[in-house]
């Protein structure tokens, strides 16, 4: 347990302790009659999430209707992007760019005009997203008990890396409508189409982030029987789950793909439109990848009971649900251009907690 999620279950204990605290009978048990006010155990915390991948939503930094140059591009680029559904009205164009083809493979940018770009600056990605790795990892219970009946508890585990699975394929859906010249005689509008591979993932090994994860619960319970006379004592419970996700590394195959799709969109930027279109194709910039976690609360509940060994010490388990999805963020930024691709994605975690430890009473 760091010093950090320590002070993060024992101040609102103590907060409880000297706030609520009344000078009643509801509040003020006789400590003679071996109530203990306090109490802490130890054991494995197991947590299960429940959640289903989310669609991620995705902006980049070209704007619908956008006008790019299309610079130098090569003519088994234009008909790999061909639009298939609109093969009558490209008929004639590549028709003429076949007998072009037969003397040059590249389109100067002196003649290959520009497009106007749609499609790819905001989208969301049905049937792909992010879930969490089951884990394990020591937990530890501080309660206050305002009575035999009511008390509050503070339930932590120590912060572990969670591994972050990657579900289905992200696809940038552009289209475009180009326009050039032949010796300085302007040619048919031809039209392009294609969806436009950003990652696979899927296909980063076991896992495509992992991120420390921080999970602090309070909640308020209510223990069934009576101290000294039921050595089994089951207890509800109900409060609040914060969440909050650092140290969060990408896998690096995931990041290089990433960086691959700002060069993409860096280079209709930059009026070289015709590069956009072939992946892994190199632009001037200098994307880097940024990746955030947003702090998320969640309601939860609890069943569990403890069972008594002698006054002092006992066994507890318990079984919790929280209602959590976290907020992820991740951009691909230039120094010069700002903000190329980002994608929000919402990591729907949903988990069932396991808990069971041996503790002391005081």
């Amino acid at each position: 347990m760091t010093q950090k999620a320590f002070w993060c279950m024992v101040v609102p204990i103590v907060f409880a302790s000297t706030t609520i605290y009344a000078e009643s009978s509801f509040f003020n048990l006789d400590e003679t009659e071996g109530f203990k006010r306090y109490s802490i155990s130890v054991g494995p915390l197991h947590v299960m999430p429940q959640g289903k991948a989310k669609a991620p939503k995705i902006r980049t930094a070209v704007k619908n209707g956008e006008v790019a140059k299309n610079g130098d591009i090569t003519l088994s680029t234009v008909f790999e992007n061909l639009d298939p559904d609109k093969q009558k009205e490209n008929q004639s164009m590549q028709a003429l760019l076949k007998i072009v083809d037969a003397f040059s493979d590249t389109y100067p940018a002196s003649q290959s005009g520009t497009s106007t770009v749609s499609g790819i600056e905001s989208w969301s990605m049905d049937g792909s997203g992010m879930t969490a790795d089951d884990v394990t990892t020591l937990g530890i219970m501080i309660n206050y008990h305002f009575n035999d009946k009511i008390s509050f508890e503070s339930k932590a585990g120590f912060p572990p890396k969670v591994d972050i699975q990657g579900k289905g394929k992200i696809t940038a859906p552009f289209t475009a409508e180009a326009n050039s010249t032949l010796l300085g005689i302007p040619l048919p509008t031809i039209y392009l189409k294609n969806d436009l591979p950003i990652t696979d993932l899927e296909s980063h090994g076991n896992s495509i982030a992992t991120a420390r994860a921080w999970t602090p619960m309070w909640e308020l319970q209510y223990h069934f029987g009576q101290t000294g006379i039921n050595k089994f004592r089951p207890y509800v419970g109900l409060g609040l789950m914060v969440a909050y996700f650092n140290e969060l590394e990408l896998n690096p195959s995931l990041e290089k793909d990433l960086i691959d799709s700002g060069h993409m969109i860096a280079n209709m930027k930059n009026g070289r439109g015709g590069d956009a279109l072939i992946k892994g194709k190199k632009s001037t910039a200098n994307p880097k990848v940024k990746l955030e976690s947003e702090l998320s609360f969640a309601p939860i509940a609890t069943l569990g009971f403890t069972y008594d060994f002698n006054q002092n010490w006992f066994a507890v388990a318990s079984i919790s649900y929280a209602h959590l999805t976290g907020k992820t963020t991740i951009e691909v930024n230039d120094d010069k251009l700002g903000t190329l691709f980002s994608s929000e994605v919402d990591l729907e975690v949903n988990p069932i907690i396991g808990y069971a430890g041996v503790g002391y009473r005081f």
